[in-house]
């Protein structure tokens, strides 16, 4: 049997040993955090991800914790609604629905769905290095591995990508992004919908990840930062449903982080090791994929792992059938953030008249392309 051994634990490295216990491999985790902590954030599973878990058969637990979303909206600042998605229209064309959750128990409910899979904590990865056909990893406690097939989930900021591609680069949105959670009591119309609401060099979305649990999202352009001390002022021009969800969010439940994203690499794997998710293509949070398109990689790489006669011709696929669509949506959601946080008042109310006239059946299509996962056999 072969052991495939993965570097971080995160949604990109546990759905991908889901799907190669399911394939027959074995597997094995090691991950920097010394525990897994209930990060105070929520993540949108959107309808390509969601296949991925009903062939892996966990779709059914995450519907069970998670909040159902009929739809997403942009909306200007009052959220009077610019443009909008229905997600079911294409529910009985994809067969399965799009859901928020608490991004703790979509972690949990894969840690469930591992087993007995070992997962090492508190293994920061160091360095790697490749020699006769092994991969030695070296840790910060001075500890080290010798593994034969190594996934770099590792996130972002990877130690994987950097051992094997020095000239990687991340690229700044020059934005920063608030996260939080707050248990709220909403009005009916927003129970099922993922709200954004657009302003001027700033925007404020919204989504319920359970039936009293709302996630949030603000982002302003670092360069306004300086002008506005706190949030409530940010965002006090807004429809007053936002500043009560900002008034209602205790301050330990707030994250703060600036938004990034990797550059568009030409390679993903060099010998026994590949490179998956965050490592491979971070993407900025524009379009609610950067969590979906990691999840569509695992699968994808796990099939490939277990169809191709090495290890190489595996990594080579995969990257022939992800790449294309993950360095899209990377690039199509850079671009987006940009028009969506402009500072340019001429731009903001050209791209609210805009945006209105943009044909529905010319959204849906674009949903459709999304939606639609890399062809791959069933498990």
């Amino acid at each position: 049997m072969k052991r495939v051994t993965i570097i971080g634990a995160g949604i990109a490295g546990l759905t991908t040993s889901i799907a190669l216990k399911q394939r027959g491999f074995e597997v094995e985790i090691f991950e920097a955090a010394p525990q897994f902590k209930k990060a105070g954030s929520g993540i949108n599973l959107a309808m390509n991800a969601m296949q991925v878990y009903k062939k892996l058969g966990v779709y059914d637990d995450i519907l069970k914790q998670a909040n159902y979303t009929s739809s997403m909206e942009s909306t200007n600042k009052k959220l009077k609604v610019l443009a909008g998605v229905d997600f079911t229209e294409l529910e009985s064309k994809f067969g399965v629905k799009n859901v928020a959750i608490h991004r703790a128990e979509l972690h949990e409910i894969l840690v469930n769905h591992l087993g007995n899979t070992p997962i090492y904590l508190n293994k920061r990865l160091k360095s790697i290095t490749q020699e006769n056909n092994k991969v030695l990893l070296n840790f910060d406690n001075r500890t080290q591995h010798y593994a034969h097939i190594v996934i770099g989930a590792d996130g972002i900021h990877s130690e994987v990508r950097e051992s094997i591609f020095k000239d990687s680069m991340l690229r700044d949105a020059n934005q920063l992004c608030w996260r939080g959670i707050t248990n709220i009591d909403l009005d009916s119309e927003y129970k099922n919908k993922l709200k954004e609401a657009w302003g001027k060099g700033n925007r404020f979305g919204f989504v319920h990840i359970s039936k009293k649990e709302v996630y949030w999202y603000a982002l302003i352009n670092k360069n306004l930062a300086s002008q506005s001390p706190n949030l409530k002022e940010i965002f006090a021009d807004y429809h007053p449903v936002i500043s009560k969800i900002i008034d209602q969010t205790l301050e330990e439940n707030i994250l703060l982080n600036e938004i990034w994203d990797l550059k568009p690499m030409k390679k993903w794997y060099d010998k026994n090791v590949c490179l998956i998710g965050d490592a491979a293509h971070a993407t900025t949070p524009n379009m609610g994929q950067g969590a979906c398109q990691a999840i569509e990689s695992a699968l994808v790489l796990s099939n490939c792992l277990a169809e191709e006669q090495t290890t190489e011709q595996a990594f080579e696929k995969y990257q022939t059938m992800r790449m294309e669509k993950a360095h899209n949506v990377t690039n199509t959601s850079w671009k987006l953030g940009k028009l969506a946080q402009t500072n340019n008042l001429l731009i903001v109310l050209l791209r609210n008249m805009i945006v209105p006239l943009i044909p529905k059946s010319a959204t849906k299509k674009q949903n459709i392309k999304l939606f639609t996962i890399t062809p791959n056999p069933p498990l």
